[in-house]
């Protein structure tokens, strides 16, 4: 895998020509600025920007504040390792911005992921339906303590609309990882979110097993790369697995 081309690739796809990825949202072209208008709990934010100095930046930072002002919302600025000016993330320090801890960008080939045995006692499900959003609400709860109502909203539209992937692990009756792959047509990456696992089941090789299930279902479905935005927690594992790290990526959120 040639990083710099496939960094290019993320770039051109996932960012300056992107499409909306939450239920209910648009991706908007504000001059040099690409960004996504969502629901009120949705993900708001600027995915990319074109910018040439300083000058540039600053007007383009007080226009989307200006925007998202107008309508009540945060939102959040993507800063990655490459993005210019260099010190773009300055400038949205002293505009109100607050940084949220770097994570890495990592890309690997689907079809280059090795196979995950499924940790004994544990059984993987697909979601298809009501149950399974259900099941992977109860996961996020317990794993992320992050919020139910937008987890079963997006998973409900996402399902109907055929642009994920989602799957639970299940130790008999009772969920204790669930994981989701979110499709993007038109462009050759699927990303991967989520992963959460309970405590008492975590460094037991779910995670990696929930991997490597989405991986064989994006190279079914025709996808040449997967993308992660890795935590700390994540990035040793998916490196074992056969991830690059290409840059990394910082998001700045406006209050």
């Amino acid at each position: 895998m040639n990083r710099e081309e496939v960094l290019a690739a993320f770039d051109r796809e996932m960012r300056r020509e992107a499409v909306a990825d939450d239920p209910g949202a648009v991706v908007e072209r504000d001059g040099d600025v690409v960004r996504q208008v969502g629901p009120e709990d949705g993900w708001n934010g600027v995915l990319w920007s074109g910018l040439r100095s300083g000058e540039d930046a600053d007007a383009a930072i007080a226009a989307q504040v200006k925007h998202f002002g107008a309508l009540g919302r945060p939102f959040e600025w993507k800063v990655y390792g490459h993005d210019r000016p260099a010190d773009l993330a300055g400038r949205l320090l002293a505009a109100g911005f607050i940084p949220e801890p770097v994570e890495s960008l990592m890309v690997a080939r689907a079809d280059g992921i090795p196979g995950a045995p499924v940790p004994d006692g544990i059984r993987l499900v697909p979601v298809t339906g009501q149950d399974g959003v259900e099941l992977v609400a109860d996961v996020h709860e317990a794993a992320f303590g992050a919020g139910r109502v937008h987890i079963r909203e997006r998973l409900h539209a996402q399902l109907a609309a055929g642009t994920v992937v989602a799957v639970v692990a299940m130790a008999g009756d009772v969920p204790v990882s669930a994981a989701r792959m979110d499709l993007h047509p038109g462009t050759r990456f699927a990303s991967l979110w989520g992963g959460g696992t309970v405590p008492e089941w975590r460094r037991r090789g779910v995670y990696r097993a929930l991997v490597a299930y989405r991986a064989r279902e994006a190279v079914a479905r025709g996808y040449d790369f997967l993308q992660v935005d890795a935590t700390d927690q994540s990035h040793p594992i998916l490196l074992r697995l056969g991830f690059a790290e290409l840059t990394t990526t910082t998001p700045y959120v406006h209050p």
